[in-house]
C-alpha cells in the first residue's frame, strides 16, 4: 500500500468515527432530554399524589393511628440490636450514616416487615408467625450489586468485619450477629398473571380457590398475598423489569398462601389447599400435608397494622399505573444513556488515535 494509500485511509478512518461520534452525541442529547422529561413528569405526579394524601389522611384518626403502628413495627426492629435489620433501620433513621454509603442507599429497599401493612392485629400476628422472626427481618435488595455490597470475605471465605454492612456497624460500635436473609429482587420468579382490574393496591388477579363440587371454599377471605397494603412509595416502586413488591416479593414470601376465618373452615377446605393456609383463630398448614399445631407464637417483630385504609379514586389509580410507567420507562431510558456514552467514549478514543 502507497504512502498516499495509507493517509487516505487514516483520513476515511477519522471521518467515520467523527460521523459516529457525532451520532453518538447527537443520540446522548437526546436520551438526557427524554429522561429529564420523564423526571418531570414523575415528579409532578408524586407531588399531586402526594397532595391528595395529604388532603385526605394527614391529621385523620386512621391515619395517625396507621403512622403510629409503622413507628411501633421499626422499634421492635430497632430492639433487634444485634441484627444486620436492626442495624439496617438504625442507619436509614440517621441520615449521615446511610447516605454516607451510596450502595447501600440505591440498593437496599428495606426489611421485609417495614414494607407492608395489614388489616388487622390477628392477620398481622399469623402472617408474622408464618414467615418467621428471620424473614420479618430480611433485608431486600434490588440486585446482585446491593447484595455483594452488604458484605465482603477474607481469602478463607469468612466474613470481613471491616467492610460492608458488618464495616458499617463497627464504624459505629455495633455488630451483626449470626446469619441473616438478604433477598434479591431481580432473582424472584414473579407472578405471571395479571392484576384484579381497577384496584388501586394492584391486587393479583388468582382464581378464588374450589372444592372438588365447584364452590368456593366457605371461611375463604383471600390470598395473602392480596391482603396486605402497600404504601404509596412501596405500590410505585417497580423493578428494572417493571415489576412491583406485590408479584415479585410478596408473591415470593406467600405464594397462594390462603387466608380463612376459623380453623374448621380451612380445614374443610382441605382438597383445594396447595400453597398452604392460615386461618385468623390461628390456624396454619404450611404445605400440603404438613400442618403446624400446638399454641401461637408471640413473634417480636410484627407488620404494622393499616387503620381503616378508605378506597382511592379512579384518577388516584391512574396517576399511580402511570407513575409505574414512567419510572419503567426511565430504567430503560438509563440503560440506553449508559450505553450510548460507551459508545461516545469509544469512538472518542479511536478520533484521538487516528488524528
Amino acid at each position: 500500500m502507497s504512502q498516499a494509500s495509507g493517509q487516505q485511509n487514516l483520513r476515511n478512518n477519522a471521518e467515520s468515527f467523527k460521523n459516529k461520534y457525532k451520532q453518538h452525541e447527537d443520540n446522548l442529547r437526546f436520551l438526557t432530554s427524554q429522561a429529564n422529561h420523564i423526571g418531570e413528569s414523575i415528579l409532578d405526579l408524586q407531588m399531586s399524589l402526594g397532595r391528595y394524601h395529604s388532603a385526605n389522611v394527614t391529621g385523620t384518626e386512621n391515619g395517625n393511628g396507621t403512622l403510629q403502628a409503622e413507628e411501633e413495627t421499626i422499634q421492635q426492629i430497632l430492639k433487634q440490636e444485634n441484627s444486620a435489620a436492626g442495624l439496617l433501620c438504625w442507619l436509614k433513621s440517621n441520615t449521615l450514616s446511610w447516605s454516607s454509603n451510596a450502595l447501600f442507599t440505591k440498593d437496599v429497599v428495606g426489611v421485609v416487615a417495614s414494607l407492608a401493612r395489614v388489616g388487622s392485629a390477628e392477620l398481622s400476628q399469623i402472617l408474622s408467625e408464618y414467615l418467621g422472626l428471620e424473614t420479618m427481618l430480611a433485608i431486600v435488595c434490588k440486585t446482585h450489586e446491593g447484595i455483594n455490597a452488604l458484605e465482603k470475605y477474607d481469602a478463607g471465605g469468612t466474613v470481613n468485619s471491616s467492610r460492608g454492612l458488618h464495616g458499617l456497624g463497627s464504624s459505629i460500635g455495633k455488630r451483626v450477629h449470626g446469619r441473616y436473609i438478604a433477598i434479591c429482587l431481580e432473582d424472584l420468579r414473579p407472578f405471571v398473571g395479571g392484576f384484579v382490574p381497577n384496584d388501586p393496591q394492584k391486587k393479583l388477579n388468582l382464581p378464588k380457590p374450589k372444592l372438588p363440587n365447584g364452590d368456593c371454599p366457605p371461611g375463604f377471605i383471600d390470598y395473602a398475598v392480596n391482603m396486605i397494603h402497600l404504601d404509596s412509595e412501596n405500590l410505585s416502586y417497580i423493578t428494572a423489569d417493571g415489576l412491583g413488591l406485590r408479584e415479585t416479593l410478596f408473591y415470593f414470601l406467600f405464594s397462594r398462601l390462603q387466608i380463612y376465618g376459623t380453623r374448621r373452615e380451612m380445614l374443610g377446605a382441605l382438597p383445594c389447599i396447595v400453597d398452604g393456609a392460615l386461618s385468623l383463630d390461628g390456624g396454619m398448614i404450611k404445605k400440603c400435608g404438613i400442618f403446624c399445631l400446638g399454641s401461637r407464637k408471640e413473634v417480636e417483630v410484627n407488620f404494622p397494622v393499616a387503620s381503616g385504609e378508605s378506597d382511592l379514586p379512579l384518577n388516584y389509580v391512574q396517576a399511580e399505573d402511570m407513575v409505574r410507567m414512567l419510572k419503567w420507562e426511565s430504567y430503560k431510558i438509563a440503560a440506553d444513556i449508559r450505553r450510548e456514552q460507551q459508545l461516545l467514549d469509544y469512538a472518542q478514543a479511536n478520533l484521538k488515535n487516528l488524528v
